[in-house]
C-alpha cells in the first residue's frame, strides 16, 4: 500500500527548518499602539488640565438691584475675573444709548441725574461689585423700581482664556439667559455708551 504523499514529502526533506514569523513587522506594530496609546493619554492629560484652568478662572455676572443701597448692581460671583466687552440697555425693547434715554423712556424725571458708573470695556475681578446707578433718594429709587421690569440688558463678557459669555435679560426662558459665544460681538449701533465722565468712583468697589 502506498504512503500518504505529504508523509514522503515530509521525509524527504526532514532539515528543512519550520517557516520564520516576521517578528520585525509585530514588532513595529506593537510600537504603533503603544505611541498612539501614550498619544491619546497626553492628549486627554491637556484637555484635563485646560478644564481645571477653566475652572480656576470661570467668571459669572448677574445684575440686581439693592432695595438696601437703592442702587442698580453688577457683581461677578464667578471665580476669575470678567472682562466686559459689550453692554447694551434695552426699555421695552428698545435700545437706549445712556442712563438719560432710559430715563427718558421711562418717563421718569429727576431734579439731579443719579450718579452712575460705565462699566463697559471694564475688568470685573472674581467677588467684585460694581455699583451702576446709585439714586439719590429714597424717593428717586422708588421711581425707578416701580418701571424696572420694563428695562433689560444684554452684555457679553469674557475670561481670561478668552472664553466668553452672553447675558441676555431679554430671554424669557430663564434656563437660556446665559450662552456660551464663541465671541462677542462687534460694537453696533445698539451699544450703550455713554460718553459722559462717570461720576461714580469705579475704584470704589466693593467686594459681595
Amino acid at each position: 500500500m502506498n504512503e500518504p504523499q505529504h508523509s514522503q514529502a515530509a521525509r524527504a526533506r526532514p532539515d528543512e527548518p519550520w517557516p520564520r514569523r516576521n517578528w520585525d513587522g509585530a514588532a513595529a506594530v506593537i510600537a504603533a499602539l503603544v505611541g498612539l496609546l501614550a498619544l491619546c493619554v497626553s492628549g486627554y492629560t491637556a484637555w484635563l488640565q485646560r478644564q481645571q484652568v477653566r475652572a480656576q478662572v470661570w467668571p459669572y455676572i448677574e445684575t440686581g438691584i439693592s432695595t438696601s443701597k437703592h442702587n442698580l448692581t453688577l457683581v461677578n460671583k464667578g471665580v476669575g475675573p470678567a472682562l466686559i466687552r459689550s453692554v447694551q440697555i434695552y426699555v421695552d425693547g428698545k435700545p437706549q444709548h445712556d442712563w438719560d434715554a432710559v430715563y427718558a423712556a421711562l418717563g421718569l424725571k429727576y431734579d439731579r441725574r443719579p450718579p452712575y458708573s460705565t462699566v463697559n470695556s471694564i475688568v470685573i475681578s472674581a467677588g467684585e461689585r460694581i455699583d451702576q446707578v446709585t439714586f439719590r433718594t429714597v424717593e428717586d429709587f422708588n421711581l425707578y423700581a416701580r418701571q424696572a421690569t420694563r428695562v433689560q440688558m444684554r452684555f457679553c463678557y469674557c475670561s481670561t482664556m478668552d472664553e466668553c459669555w452672553m447675558r441676555d435679560e431679554r430671554v424669557k426662558d430663564a434656563s437660556r439667559v446665559y450662552q456660551e459665544a464663541k465671541t462677542c460681538p462687534q460694537r453696533s449701533a445698539d451699544d450703550f455708551i455713554d460718553n459722559d465722565i462717570a461720576e461714580i468712583d469705579v475704584s470704589a468697589r466693593e467686594p459681595q
